[in-house]
């Protein structure tokens, strides 16, 4: 079985070409595409990071008795990042380059930030105190993503 991490990974690599592809798009002035890649992105990352929220993260809680550290920390930036793409949108729709460019970049640091503090503690932590459970999460986790 594969660990929370390795899930987490393959599903944020699902994402990881539309990003850049809506800012090279939106470089280039072709607002359409940059729109249409932005709203693919969005669409892939809610889903992901509502699962993270629901399944994983109360799981930890649970199990470790954390309700602040380090599941807060990851939902507010969550938070930062749902925020950041609704002003991209805008961005686009607005044709502000500059803004749209400046805001991607953002998201861009937040999000890699957020990945390495994910993947890198919050899920080797959560593999040690989730022990056996930890199964029936991804299991969990995998049913959400492949529904």
């Amino acid at each position: 079985m594969p660990t929370i991490g390795d899930f987490s990974d393959r599903d944020h690599r699902d994402c990881d070409d539309l990003l850049p592809s809506a800012e090279a798009a939106m470089g280039q002035n072709n607002r359409d595409r940059a729109r249409s890649l932005l709203g693919r992105f969005q669409a892939a990352m809610a889903p992901d990071l509502a699962m993270e929220e629901t399944m994983p993260f109360p799981a930890f809680e649970a199990r470790s008795g954390m309700q602040s550290w380090p599941t807060e920390a990851m939902r507010t930036e969550h938070d930062q990042m749902r925020g950041l793409l609704q002003k991209m949108a805008v961005a686009v729709t607005q044709a502000d380059q500059d803004r749209y460019l400046g805001l991607s970049e953002t998201l861009n640091m937040l999000m890699q930030q957020h990945k390495l503090k994910e993947e890198n503690l919050l899920y080797l932590i959560s593999e040690q105190v989730l022990g056996a459970e930890r199964d029936s999460v991804i299991r969990a986790m995998e049913a959400v993503a492949w529904s």
